[in-house]
């Protein structure tokens, strides 16, 4: 019995790597004295971040990688990076641009590895996995490859999960019915609103040390104080 083909639209998976190329590209730029990087660098990086989500949606789903199954790929991840580096100056002034950006980026990849996951045959929430990792993937190599700490194991406005609620939410739209199509569509809506809202009204997970501070507390908040 042959096995179930998930096809991502090329256009629809360039749009991705490209702005994913062009967010790579504006971040590297950024760096300022002995981290600065020079144009090979930023392009490096500025791949990195159009393909890896992509890459590591694949190796997960062990499928061959769709990335380098075209010269398209890379081709516009490589144009990308050149792009954001020529007008890194004026979107660096934009900085909405630059979060809007980053949260479509997030909502896009999620939406490909979750939808590719459920066609495929895994359950719910090995899915939703995949598409989280494919949403973080980019970022993950890219501050590996920079020796930059990971950001999504750190304090932020809700990188990884704004992307984990948009793929669930995409995943339970399939189980019930929807398109997959309209099913990616719904979640890359949620992802995308839920990083923009998180990021204008500095929203974030609870830091572990104030959950302890928190703990700590409730408990001493329980012991009697005898007062002579």
């Amino acid at each position: 019995m042959d096995e179930p083909v998930f096809v991502i639209p090329l256009w629809a998976d360039l749009i991705a790597v490209g702005l994913g190329g062009i967010q790579g590209a504006l971040f590297a730029s950024g760096f300022r004295g002995e981290r600065r990087l020079d144009l090979l660098g930023v392009a490096i990086i500025g791949i990195v971040m159009g393909m890896g989500g992509g890459l590591i949606r694949d190796l997960l789903l062990n499928v061959a990688p769709t990335t380098l199954q075209s010269n398209w790929y890379l081709l516009t991840a490589a144009g990308a990076a050149l792009f954001g580096m020529l007008l890194a100056g004026l979107f660096q002034r934009l900085n909405a641009v630059i979060v809007g950006l980053d949260a479509l980026v997030i909502g896009l990849f999620g939406a490909f590895g979750t939808s590719k996951a459920l066609v495929l045959g895994l359950p719910i929430v090995p899915a939703v996995f995949v598409g989280v990792c494919a949403a973080v993937g980019g970022g993950i190599l890219r501050d590996v490859i920079m020796g930059l700490p990971v950001a999504i194991l750190h304090v932020s406005s809700l990188y990884a999960a704004a992307a984990g609620i948009g793929c669930l939410v995409l995943a339970t739209a399939e189980q019930l019915g929807a398109s997959v199509v309209v099913a990616a569509v719904i979640g890359i809506v949620v992802t995308t609103v839920i990083r923009l809202l998180a990021v204008i009204f500095d929203i974030s997970l609870p830091e572990q040390r104030a959950l302890y501070r928190r703990k700590v507390a409730v408990e001493t908040s329980t012991i009697p104080i005898v007062k002579p």
